[in-house]
C-alpha cells in the first residue's frame, strides 16, 4: 500500500492572472509547475494549511477562498491527493524560498507551462472557470 499524502494548493489570482510556481531542483517532480502550497499537518484545516504553506514558502498572507478542485494522483513515491482553492493576495509579495521561480500568467496561457500531474486538473478547472466568467 503506497503512502497517502494530502496536500493543499493556493490558486493566487491578482489583477486576472495565476501565480504559478517552479519546483525547485533535487527533489521530486523537480522543475514542474504547481500551485504552492504543501501537507495538510494532523489538526489543521486545508484552509489553514494553505495560510501556513504561502506563508512559509512565498512570505506572503493569502486568504483562502472557493474550491476549485480535489484530485488524487498515484506517483512511484505515493499517492497525492491535491486540494486547490482560489485566494487573494493580501499582503507582501511572493518571495523564492523552495521555488526555482514563479510566473504569473493568465488562464489561457496556464498550458504553456509543465505541470505536475496532479495540479493539471486544476489547470484544467480555472481554465473553464476563466473562460465563463469572461464570456
Amino acid at each position: 500500500m503506497k503512502k497517502q499524502i494530502n496536500v493543499v494548493g493556493a490558486v493566487i489570482v491578482k489583477n486576472g492572472e495565476i501565480l504559478c510556481a517552479q519546483r525547485g531542483e533535487g527533489g521530486s517532480l523537480a522543475g514542474m509547475w504547481e500551485f504552492p502550497g504543501g501537507k495538510i499537518e494532523p489538526g489543521e484545516t486545508p484552509q489553514t494549511a494553505l495560510q501556513r504553506e504561502i506563508d512559509e514558502e512565498l512570505l506572503c498572507e493569502v486568504r483562502v477562498g472557493d474550491h476549485v478542485e480535489t484530485t488524487a494522483h498515484e506517483y512511484d513515491f505515493g499517492v497525492v491527493t491535491l486540494t486547490t482553492y482560489y485566494c487573494e493576495l493580501v499582503s507582501g509579495t511572493p518571495s523564492l524560498t523552495e521555488h526555482a521561480g514563479v510566473v504569473w500568467l493568465v488562464p489561457a496561457d496556464l498550458y504553456s507551462l509543465e505541470w505536475a500531474p496532479a495540479d493539471i486538473p486544476a489547470v484544467d478547472k480555472i481554465r473553464a472557470d476563466f473562460a465563463v466568467n469572461v464570456a
